[in-house]
């Protein structure tokens, strides 16, 4: 038996073919956890808007337990991530943007949230390439999270209707 010292391959580079990721925390969008069928209709209709969002395009929806179902009969065809608790959905999203590779898998990811929490996922996104455009309402957009990505889109969402911010 012959052995040969192991040798890392380099890594793929990215292979460009204008993959966008639409990742969206809801309850920020809405204003709270407590969604209704309609304001996940409403959300649908804001982000298809905002960013010319284009049929077969991957989109990713963080939300609690409360707004679970009432979100994906609202907002039909995207995969849920559901995360209760403090910063929930948030959490959810940001496991994915961490742990699923997708630098390696998009070339723009869309993050529909104001939460400065996403900040670091936006900045490491970007150092690795990929074009981020944050979306958000004005009244619940964190400057560092603006100022990190690329290009930042505020939308009207009135929430007044809706309840507190989440």
């Amino acid at each position: 038996m012959v052995s040969r010292e192991a040798v890392a391959l380099p890594l793929k580079k990215r292979v460009l073919r204008g993959r966008r990721l639409i990742v969206v925390d809801i309850e920020n969008l809405v204003g709270g956890a407590g969604i209704t069928q309609a304001q996940a209709a409403a959300a649908h209709r804001c982000v298809t808007s905002a960013v010319a969002m284009r049929p077969g395009e991957q989109v990713i929806i963080g939300t609690s337990h409360v707004g679970l179902l009432s979100s994906g009969i609202g907002w039909r065809g995207p995969r849920m991530v559901v995360r209760s608790g403090k910063d929930g959905a948030d959490l959810a999203l940001l496991e994915v943007l961490k742990d699923e590779h997708i630098e390696e898998r998009f070339d723009e990811v869309v993050i529909v949230s104001g939460d400065g929490i996403f900040t670091d996922a936006v900045l490491v996104l970007r150092e690795a390439g990929v074009f981020v455009t944050v979306v958000s309402r004005n009244d619940a957009c964190s400057k560092r999270l603006r100022l990190a990505a690329d290009q930042t889109v505020l939308v009207d969402m009135n929430v007044g209707e809706f309840g507190g911010v989440a």
